[in-house]
């Protein structure tokens, strides 16, 4: 009897609770591409270049040598390019709790060069590590996956990201961007 209580007692309760909408349920329709390898440095730079009125990014890993050359450098110059032919461009990057670090180290050296043209870069908060690989680019492309800003990924690695086509998953992903 008392079991029957209980979950009579339970599935009220289950029932006065508003219904869960998982993001992964909502379903976007959307062009997915997949950029396996070097094609990822590819894509990414032909969208910044395509880009006509914003760039949001957050990446954990952000590895510029300051020298003519590399895939890093080459994204650098890009965004910078869409800074100045007037496209909104902020980039979110990882920084270590102690201020120190490889990771730490590398995302301030990009920081610099991106604020000295102009680009808006921002910190996570030291106690918070942010291992995202994401940028969006006009509200409707999302370029998202494994690959960190570093040669070794760009030109080396493998590793695997997609390309979405969708203004209603890219609104997603800003959301959730900037609530970081």
């Amino acid at each position: 009897m008392l079991k029957r209580v209980v979950l009579v007692f339970v599935a009220l309760i289950a029932l006065m609770q508003p219904p869960v909408v998982d993001a992964a349920q909502k379903g976007y329709p959307a062009k997915v591409t997949t950029l396996q390898n070097h094609k990822y440095v590819d894509a990414l730079i032909s969208g910044i270049k395509g880009a006509k009125s914003e760039i949001v990014g957050c990446f954990f890993l952000f590895k510029v040598s300051g020298k003519h050359g590399g895939l890093p450098q080459k994204i650098v110059e890009e965004l910078v390019a869409a800074k100045k032919r007037g496209v909104d461009v902020s980039i979110e990057l990882e920084q270590d709790a102690g201020g120190k670090g490889t990771v730490y180290e590398q995302n301030r050296l990009a920081a610099r060069i991106l604020t000295d043209a102009g680009v808006k870069v921002r910190f996570d908060a030291p106690k918070t590590t942010t291992h995202v690989k994401a940028i969006v680019i006009d509200g409707r492309y999302v370029y998202l996956g494994s690959h960190n800003l570093t040669q070794s990924a760009l030109k080396y690695n493998n590793e695997l990201s997609v390309m979405i086509d969708s203004k209603d998953f890219a609104a997603e992903v800003l959301g959730y961007l900037d609530s970081l």
